[in-house]
């Protein structure tokens, strides 16, 4: 090895070398161990419970209140129905792992369930004996009046009736995600135009009137489905329908969503029994 060869080495080692004033620095202070940070504001700080993440407002969620989304209500429901403890947090869709709510962290458990798999996990750990087997091949007759006939009358009611968006959709997902004017007016116009391509789907022209009419025709259905019972299909206790139901007669009923234009909550209330079914469930899963 050379001479200059020799140096370079030196001079890098000497480089990094740690200067005898320091050392003796650290020799009177020598490092210590400190107690983990606490974790960030937004983190889960109740990682021994399961935490649903839903469209829900701070206080509703340390409230466990219903959650004011249709999708979110009925799996919220569905956990309650098979006794399985959860708390609620307030969240949305850029926060979920699958880009829509809810999603499910289960406890001490870092992979999140999405709501496409939570009747399964619910299955699996409720602590109730579930009657879904004997519903299952009834439900899908029914449950396209949800997902069509009811459902299409709630994008209408809730984002392209203009006084119910202003003070309620508004209210509700817009004002929350920004105070920023234009960033607000952004997402309002992504709520409204999602909503009328939705509608759209089915027919050429949003005609009001006829995607209302056929949401009480569809309720008409369900009435006589439900009958003089108090779940759907005469189970003795409620299963995943029954929340499905719930989910668009609890928020379509109640007073706290502050609705502006709702002739479809008139007609509902004509249906007793589904106002009853409606009624029951917040006695005994929502009122503490």
């Amino acid at each position: 090895m050379t001479q200059d060869s020799s140096s370079t080495r030196r001079d890098w080692k000497d480089l990094f070398a740690v200067p005898p004033v320091i050392k003796q620095v650290f020799a009177k202070f020598p490092l210590s161990t400190y107690t983990p940070n606490a974790l960030p504001t937004r983190s889960p700080k109740h990682r021994d419970q399961h935490t649903l993440y839903t469209w829900t407002t701070a206080e509703d969620a340390s409230a466990s209140n219903a959650s004011f989304n249709p999708t979110c209500l009925k799996w919220q429901t569905y956990l309650l129905f098979n006794n399985i403890p959860f708390r609620t947090q307030s969240s949305n869709n850029h926060a979920s792992p699958s880009g829509s709510l809810p999603f499910l962290l289960p406890a001490n458990e870092s992979r999140p369930i999405p709501s496409s798999k939570l009747e399964s996990w619910s299955t699996t750990h409720s602590k109730s004996k579930s009657s879904e087997s004997t519903q299952a091949s009834r439900q899908d007759v029914y449950t396209s009046l949800l997902e069509h006939a009811v459902r299409r009358a709630w994008l209408y009611l809730l984002y392209l009736d203009p006084d119910n968006f202003d003070h309620v959709a508004r209210h509700l997902y817009v004002s929350p995600s920004s105070s920023n004017t234009f960033v607000a007016l952004a997402i309002s116009h992504q709520l409204r135009n999602a909503a009328s391509q939705e509608l759209l789907k089915i027919t050429p022209v949003v005609e009001a009137q006829d995607i209302l009419d056929e949401a009480v025709d569809a309720f008409s259905a369900l009435s006589t489905l439900l009958g003089g019972d108090n779940w759907f299909f005469g189970s003795e206790k409620p299963g995943l329908f029954d929340a499905s139901v719930f989910a668009y007669t609890h928020l379509l009923l109640a007073e706290e969503m502050g609705w502006k234009n709702n002739t479809l909550a008139e007609k509902l209330a004509t249906f007793q029994n589904l106002v009853q079914h409606r009624d029951r469930i917040v006695s005994e899963y929502y009122q503490s």
